[in-house]
């Protein structure tokens, strides 16, 4: 008993040893924020920065948007294929830490004796036992281990949650698209049905002798090429349907009906970046998350170089009849430590230090990159906004006076004060116009979608 006691004190003071070699998060975090540039003085906005959820989708006051939302939440693909990854994670992590508890498994064999020939008699044995093996984990070689498999889950969850994200983005600007495209679709419906007035009063006009037949096959020509952009333009609407219904885990079979107009554009944010970026934005916890576990890797390794100490006991029984098994007569017990302690293997243990160290300053400089993709995703898309709001000012402005144009035109040339091609011209700037317009519109929904996406979230409480 008394060598029991010193076996267990001392398992208990080497685990104490081995805890404390495991890497501090505030040096996992003070070394990832060092791959980080000087921040602007103007780095936070002047209001708050918003909860961080999928809920922004609300800013846009689109029921039918939230519905396809929350559909693809239920039903897509991938996400359910990152659902599973973090329950994954977690049981590798589960698998992991089960090192650190003692190993307790019991056995048990029965077997039979006798001669071949000459006796019909026969022996047989009983035997039971319970072993228990438990690795004292000295220098943290387990419990790093335990530490980099919880720090990777922690990276799939919050990869997890940035796909959800990244899938709201995604529904939201394919919506938006396919609202594009069929508004883009009425466009050229009116094109066409312009040009078939314009050829109506051309071929009255040619009756009469007041048109010439070169206006004639040039109406004629640009009514064939709307027809054709017509055709085109259906089928990237019906495209652009089928790839939001990919999304939503549907069948691709262009049903699915959208808004006919485009929703309104939310309000802008604030200028500058919250301070809080990094710590919303669940793609760069997720590298932050990296660089943890690449950290207790690399402690994993180091420690793995050292020897191992393990405890093992057993207690078990052997009779020839069942009855007696347990009988403390037939009982024995035996416990020992074990020591492992590498002397030469070719570096392979050094080398699995390299790789860590390795894989460590990969993590910490993917971490510096995606701080530095979100900053950049920030500004650009802030700077975006306010170059698209001016363009759809002036877009506006200009559709207004080649739509006054185009009507001013078709008066003067069924009075006879110009000729078909300055018409044909006008309405050719109106379609521009009209075209370039909803996309711009639809460009300043997406940017307000990306710079959701970009802050990690809303951007007001």
């Amino acid at each position: 008993m008394r060598l029991l006691r010193t076996q267990l004190i001392a398992a208990a003071y080497l685990t104490v040893l081995g805890c404390a070699s495991v890497t501090e998060p505030e040096e996992v975090r003070s070394t990832a924020q060092a791959q980080i540039p000087p921040l602007p003085q103007d780095f936070s906005p002047t209001a708050e920065a918003g909860v961080v959820e999928v809920n922004w989708i609300k800013s846009f006051n689109d029921a039918t948007l939230e519905s396809l939302v929350q559909e693809a939440q239920s039903n897509n693909r991938d996400l359910q294929a990152a659902a599973a990854n973090v329950e994954r994670a977690w049981a590798l992590a589960a698998q992991a830490g089960a090192a650190l508890t003692p190993n307790v498994s019991i056995a048990g064999n029965a077997t039979r004796s006798g001669s071949v020939e000459g006796s019909a008699s026969s022996t047989g044995a009983l035997n039971l036992g319970v072993q228990v093996n438990w690795e004292v984990d000295l220098w943290g070689r387990v419990r790093s281990g335990q530490q980099a498999a919880v720090a990777s889950a922690e990276a799939a969850e919050a990869d997890y949650l940035f796909t959800q994200y990244s899938l709201a983005a995604a529904i939201a600007k394919g919506y938006f698209i396919s609202i594009e495209a069929g508004l883009q679709e009425n466009v050229a419906r009116e094109t066409v049905a312009a040009l078939e007035e314009t050829m109506r009063i051309v071929d009255a006009r040619y009756t009469e002798g007041l048109a010439s037949a070169q206006d004639r096959a040039l109406t004629r020509s640009d009514l064939a090429t709307a027809r054709e952009r017509l055709i085109a333009v259906e089928g990237s609407r019906r495209d652009a349907i089928r790839a939001l219904e990919v999304l939503l885990g549907r069948y691709p079979a262009a049903e699915l009906d959208v808004r006919p107009s485009l929703p309104e554009v939310p309000p802008p944010p604030p200028a500058g970046v919250p301070s809080e970026l990094l710590e919303r934005r669940p793609d760069i916890i997720a590298a932050e998350r990296r660089v943890a576990a690449a950290f207790n890797s690399v402690d994993q390794a180091r420690a793995a170089r050292l020897p191992t100490v393990g405890l093992t006991s057993t207690i078990g029984g052997s009779s020839n009849a069942l009855s007696s098994l347990l009988d403390p007569a037939n009982l024995a017990w035996t416990i020992g430590t074990s020591l492992l302690a590498p002397i030469f293997d070719g570096g392979a243990t050094q080398a699995q230090v390299d790789v860590a160290t390795a894989e460590q300053q990969q993590a910490l400089a993917a971490f510096g990159q995606a701080a530095l993709g979100a900053f950049s995703e920030v500004e650009s898309n802030l700077d975006l906004g306010g170059v698209l709001t001016q363009q759809l000012n002036l877009l506006n402005e200009a559709a207004q006076e080649a739509s006054e144009a185009y009507r001013i035109a078709q008066a003067r040339y069924r009075e006879g004060e110009t000729d078909l091609l300055d018409v044909l011209t006008v309405q050719q700037r109106v379609l521009t116009a009209d075209t370039n317009r909803v996309s711009v519109q639809r460009s300043l929904l997406e940017q307000r979608v990306n710079l959701h996406l970009a802050l990690g979230g809303s951007w007001t409480e």
